[in-house]
C-alpha cells in the first residue's frame, strides 16, 4: 500500500470494552468512538490490534449484546472505503467470520506482515509470543482447539457470556494478562519476538498490542518495536504519515 499525501495509518489495541462492566466501559468507549469520528478524515487505513472486547464469542446466530455505537462507526468508516484490519487478542480469540461478513473487515489470527510506502511491518495483537508464559500459552491451545469451541456454543448465551466475562476479568492464567509494569527489554517477551525475528528478515516496524503499556523500543538502528499501550489507563494509539511511526495520546 501506498499512503497519499496527507494521509496516515493508525494503530491501536486494547480497549476491553464491556470491562469491568458494561456501565462502567460506556465513557471509554464514547472516547474511542469520538477517536475513530476524527481519525476518518485522513485515514488511509485502521488497524485494530485486537482486545476490543473484553470478552467476545460468536454463537451461529447469536453475538455478544452491546457494543453498537463502535460497530456502527466502523461501519460508518468501512462503507466510506476505509480500509479497517482486524487482529483477534486473548480476550475475543473467539471471533470468527462475523467481522468479515457484516462490516466487510478481514480479520486475522497471527501477525502479519504487511508493506507501506517501502516501509516493512510486522503486525499482531501480540499474546502468547515469544519466550515464557507457558502457562497461558496451554491454556490457548485448549481455547482454540475446534472441540473446545463445539462444546461451549451449547452453553446458552445467558449462561456462556456472564460466565466468560467473570473469568475473562478474574482470571489472570485465562485472560493471559501481564504486569503492566516495565520488564526492561531482557525480561519483555514481545521484544525478545522481534528480536528474534530480526535474524531472519528485517522489519522497519514490529506493531503489537497486548502489553497494555506504550512502548517504544529502538531493536537496531533500522527497525522498531512499538507497543500501541490501552484505551484503559493510557488512552494511546500509533499512527504512520509513509515516514516514521509515531506514538501519541488521544486528547479530546
Amino acid at each position: 500500500m501506498n499512503i497519499p499525501e496527507g494521509k496516515k495509518i493508525y494503530f491501536s489495541s486494547d480497549n476491553h470494552l464491556g470491562a469491568p462492566t458494561q456501565e462502567e466501559s460506556k465513557p471509554r468507549e464514547a472516547k474511542f468512538v469520538k477517536w475513530l469520528d476524527e481519525i476518518k478524515e485522513d485515514a488511509a487505513a485502521i488497524f485494530l490490534l485486537g482486545d476490543l472486547f473484553d470478552f467476545w464469542f460468536e454463537y451461529k446466530h447469536v453475538v455478544p449484546k452491546g457494543f453498537v455505537r463502535t460497530l456502527g462507526k466502523l461501519a460508518e468508516i468501512r462503507d466510506s472505503g476505509i480500509p479497517i484490519y482486524f487482529f483477534v487478542g486473548n480476550h475475543d480469540l473467539w471471533m470468527h467470520d462475523y467481522f468479515e461478513k457484516e462490516l466487510n473487515i478481514p480479520v486475522y489470527h497471527k501477525p502479519k506482515e504487511f508493506e507501506f510506502n517501502s516501509k516493512t511491518f510486522l503486525i499482531g495483537h501480540g499474546d502468547g509470543l515469544g519466550p515464557g508464559d507457558i502457562g497461558y500459552k496451554r491454556m490457548k491451545k485448549v481455547f482454540t482447539n475446534p472441540l473446545s469451541k463445539w462444546l461451549y456454543k451449547w452453553l446458552h448465551p445467558d449462561i456462556g457470556v456472564p460466565l466468560a466475562q467473570h473469568l475473562s476479568v478474574k482470571n489472570k492464567l485465562i485472560s493471559g494478562e501481564e504486569d503492566q509494569q516495565f520488564l526492561g527489554e531482557e525480561g519483555e517477551w514481545l521484544i525478545q519476538y522481534c528480536r528474534k525475528k530480526l535474524e531472519t528478515k528485517h522489519f522497519d516496524y514490529f506493531l503489537f498490542g497486548h502489553r497494555h503499556l506504550p512502548l517504544e523500543i529502538e531493536l537496531s538502528n533500522t527497525s522498531t518495536y512499538i507497543n500501541t499501550g490501552d484505551w484503559i489507563n493510557f488512552y494511546t494509539y500509533a499512527e504512520f504519515d509513509g515516514k516514521e511511526v509515531l506514538l501519541k495520546t488521544y486528547k479530546p
